[in-house]
């Protein structure tokens, strides 16, 4: 195959020659030279045992692509695991997702690579590949690394979702501490993403729906054949979209991101979705009122498959019954099905032989899970542009919710309250200055769990401007947009002001006259207090965008 792309075909003279005459050093030959050069964008890491299984991923993509006529050069970019990092409020996702979009730019721009693979895995992984595929418009396509399969403990399979609980019973002395340690020791399993619906495997699902994966990859099992079949195949691929000219930015469309929202709906995907997909579209030049599709989806698309936490199944039964080409198959009349694909071909022609396997777990249009979608975008006095929470979570009895505020202005005051038996039920814990501006856009996942841990869940709301877990559960209510740290309404709540929340309304609102609200605003300041922040978090406070465009950089 000649090079079919004119990136690394611009004549730099000395500096060309040089460029040459390096490679040709690393012991590469004159012909291999003048192949294709395929970038291989790994985020393996020995740290995130979503990632650690990539390097021999990467292997076979590599064998795929010299196989096909190219020469693959792997580079790396971050892989940081949201379950690794303690949910340390100055080193979440987010901002590691902006600056993995980043680090593949200025690695494959300035090599001037004709295509690339890119493999990852979880949560901001996952997106900051897909940015940074739409950022370039080169030829691109994604490998993911597949799901956690299940453990087995005491003769049966566990869902690691229980576990979990279970733990934080027994920190509060409800549960056996000895039967806990051994489910901590049995939790996991070496690699993969966590095998329930959190963000990694909603991202994995919807880089399928976007048409960046080759068929089946959404919800493969980390340590099958299939996924490395898959990886080789997609080296295979990459020298063929190459040789078509078919780019991202074909693939990226504004259809391509609603097939997306849709699968994210079908399958009570994570609500962290609601920033990723916005983020890619973003990249690809799609700017547009994308909560908007969210909350038509939400009514338009029913939910098909009952995964966990939303529901009882895990990735692997999922797998067993269908997988993702069934999934998608299922949902056709919902989707466009003419988008195009990184096979060439449409979603329609991915999924024409799909077959549901066991339509308990993958469930026919007529007999849903939910006649609606999982994920629901509120509006109202206290979100004027919205707020997110996954419904398909929620107690039947907490759908409509009335109570006091109890207002925090970080996430260690409202714990230092929990620990001091300060909320009580009925509250309605205010978590503020948590969006991109105020502190990274951090998430409220460890509250979350200890409130639950209390058996409060049932009992207690929580609205946030900053984010949850794709885990997320109860009536918890994030992503308010505007944050507090623009003024918005939310930075005005005081203690003992009612806030309602009424998921069937689809509103939150604050019971505060708005002649009372102006005279707050006022009163009102803040200002970033940079003390003791590193400078990448200082800049990414100062330029990312709102959650509801992506918080992608908005210099």
């Amino acid at each position: 195959m000649q090079k079919c792309n004119e990136r690394s075909e611009i004549p730099y003279g000395v500096a060309g020659e040089c460029r040459r005459g390096l490679v040709r050093g690393m012991g590469y030959t004159e012909e291999e030279f003048r192949r294709p050069l395929i970038a291989v964008v790994n985020s393996w890491n020995e740290y995130n045992p979503g990632h650690v299984h990539l390097r021999t991923l990467a292997e076979r993509v590599k064998q795929g692509i010299r196989e096909s006529g190219g020469l693959p050069f792997e580079v790396m970019t971050s892989g940081i695991c949201d379950g690794m990092v303690l949910k340390n409020p100055r080193y979440i996702e987010l901002p590691s997702r902006n600056s993995i979009a980043d680090e593949v730019e200025l690695i494959v721009e300035a090599n001037m690579f004709d295509a690339m693979v890119l493999l990852s895995t979880c949560d901001s992984i996952v997106p900051g590949h897909l940015m940074a595929a739409a950022r370039l418009d080169i030829p691109a396509i994604l490998v993911t690394g597949g799901y956690m399969p299940m453990p087995f403990l005491d003769g049966k399979a566990v869902n690691y979702i229980e576990l979990t609980d279970n733990v934080g019973k027994a920190m509060q002395g409800e549960y056996d501490r000895k039967q806990a340690e051994r489910e901590v020791e049995r939790m996991y399993t070496p690699c993969g993403a966590c095998g329930v619906m959190t963000t990694a495997n909603s991202m994995c699902l919807a880089a399928e729906a976007l048409g960046m994966t080759l068929p089946g990859n959404g919800c493969m099992s980390a340590v099958s054949s299939e996924l490395l079949q898959t990886a080789y195949r997609a080296g295979r691929q990459i020298m063929k979209l190459l040789e078509d000219g078919i780019t991202a930015r074909r693939i990226l469309t504004p259809e391509a991101i609603d097939n997306a929202i849709a699968i994210t709906m079908a399958t009570a995907g994570s609500t962290n979705l609601f920033m990723h997909l916005p983020a890619i579209a973003s990249e690809a030049g799609l700017r547009d009122r994308w909560w908007a599709h969210f909350d038509r989806a939400s009514r338009e698309i029913p939910q098909l498959v009952g995964a966990s936490p939303s529901g009882p199944w895990h990735l692997q039964e999922i797998d067993r019954a269908g997988g993702s080409r069934a999934i998608l198959k299922t949902l056709m009349p919902k989707l466009h099905g003419d988008a195009l694909t990184v096979t060439g071909k449409t979603l329609a022609e991915n999924c024409a032989n799909a077959v549901v396997f066991d339509p308990e777990i993958i469930r026919p249009m007529e007999n849903p899970v939910s006649r609606e979608g999982a994920l629901y975008v509120l509006y109202g006095t206290l979100a004027p542009d919205g707020a997110i929470i996954k419904a398909a979570a929620v107690e039947e009895s907490m759908r409509k919710f009335r109570g006091p505020a109890k207002c925090f202005d970080s996430l260690r005051s409202a714990l230092d309250a929990l620990d001091a038996n300060r909320i009580r039920k009925g509250d309605v814990c205010v978590l503020r200055y948590l969006g991109p501006k105020g502190a990274f856009g951090t998430t409220s996942y460890q509250f979350q769990k200890e409130l639950k841990g209390r058996g409060l869940a049932h009992d207690v709301a929580i609205v946030t401007d900053g984010r949850f877990s794709g885990g997320s559960s109860g009536l918890s209510i994030g992503y308010l947009s505007p944050e507090a740290a623009l003024g918005s309404p939310l930075a005005l709540v005081q203690d003992g002001d009612r806030i309602r929340i009424d998921l069937d309304e689809r509103t939150l609102d604050l019971d505060v006259p708005e002649s009372e609200l102006e005279e707050r605003r006022k009163k009102w300041s803040w200002k970033f207090d940079p003390t003791g922040i590193p400078p990448f978090l200082r800049l990414f406070a100062r330029n990312a965008g709102s959650l509801a465009n992506g918080a992608v950089w908005e210099f």
